[in-house]
């Protein structure tokens, strides 16, 4: 009887062992030397500043200032990748330390086609620095380096499974915001909107206080309803939070590919202080994510075989091409004699 109840105290003593090694069944859920395997970062609220450098010699720097996170001195950053690897540096945890069967490749990988992570507090002092390198032999989890480590450890995000290196991109157009016009209404003084195939659906809206107007082909602007000015003036707020789908910069072919697209616009955008934000807009040839449709989703016919849903623009002082969806820019593509149209259900 004694020997069964001090075996059982035994593998009770055992099992709490176990548990309390176990990540996340312990208060300190790294098992772990910090200074071999502190890969997390809890308080996210700390971090000023991370630098990003790829085997490529591509590298990006994000800081945070007192008008939000820059990339490169330049660009404001792209919240859900930031926020994608704010969550990453505080979920990340260590699994365990690479097996001795796969050191060898792992200690190759990290050496040759890593990712460095710089990451530095609010008052620039720095905080961690590791190597992110391929996925774990099972797939499951990611190898990393802590600086100055004696080895490198499996790490895993809770909550994700997979490997995490994507998640550490150095590609500065990954971390680029995606705005194409953000401009409140009321600091528009002027839009102009130019086709290129169809002039005479052309228009410009002037605001001056309370005042909007539409200055289009003459033919239009002496249309029997006169201008609807309600329409002119709900259009200027359509300027807010137009994003693109991704940046093209960069891409091989990518200007000789522009030259040979047929443009369909340019859109200009005057605000009160004389800054101009213009977007000149192209139809994208047909590839394989096109649909096999004839009218675009501007409600208009294709003029060949391009894309229905998808465009080209040329941006930032034609620093910039970018991919925009013609659904997004529906609101601001809009046609001349549509600010002439009466509605019905103005009485």
């Amino acid at each position: 009887m004694r020997k069964t109840i001090v075996y059982v105290v035994v593998l009770a003593m055992l099992a709490a062992g176990v548990y309390y090694l176990l990540p996340g069944n312990n208060d300190n859920t790294n098992p772990y030397d910090e200074a071999e395997a502190g890969f997390t970062i809890e308080d996210t609220a700390a971090i000023g500043k991370i630098f990003i450098a790829g085997s490529d010699g591509a590298s990006v720097l994000v800081e945070r200032t007192d008008t939000g996170w820059i990339v490169n001195k330049q660009f404001r950053a792209l919240k859900s990748t930031l926020n994608m690897v704010l969550v990453t540096l505080m979920k990340q945890e260590p699994l365990y330390p690479v097996t001795q069967s796969a050191y060898d490749n792992a200690i190759k990988t990290l050496s040759t086609h890593s990712t460095k992570v710089e990451v530095y507090d609010r008052g620039g002092k720095k905080m961690k620095v590791f190597y992110v390198g391929g996925s774990a032999v099972n797939n499951t989890g990611t190898n990393m380096l802590m600086e100055g480590a004696s080895r490198p450890y499996v790490v895993e995000a809770a909550g994700f499974v997979g490997y995490l290196t994507a998640r550490y991109t150095s590609r500065v157009r990954d971390w680029r915001d995606r705005t194409v016009f953000d401009v409140p209404a009321s600091d528009i003084a002027s839009v102009s909107v130019e086709y290129a195939e169809k002039p005479q659906e052309s228009f410009t809206v002037k605001r001056a206080g309370d005042s909007v107007a539409v200055l289009a082909d003459k033919d239009i602007m002496n249309l029997p309803d006169g201008l609807n000015q309600k329409r002119a003036a709900s259009y200027l707020s359509f300027f807010s939070n137009v994003n693109c789908e991704g940046f093209l910069n960069g891409l091989a072919d990518n200007e000789e590919t522009i030259r040979e697209a047929p443009k369909y616009s340019t859109v200009k955008v005057v605000t009160t202080n004389g800054k101009v934000h213009r977007a000149d807009i192209y139809w994208m040839a047909i590839n394989k994510r096109s649909k096999n449709v004839d009218v675009s989703a501007l409600g208009e016919e294709l003029p060949g075989d391009y894309d229905s849903d998808r465009m080209y623009a040329v941006t930032n002082d034609y620093k910039d091409t970018v991919m925009v969806q013609q659904i997004v820019f529906n609101n601001i593509l809009r046609k001349a004699k549509e600010f002439y149209y009466h509605d019905q259900h103005d009485n």
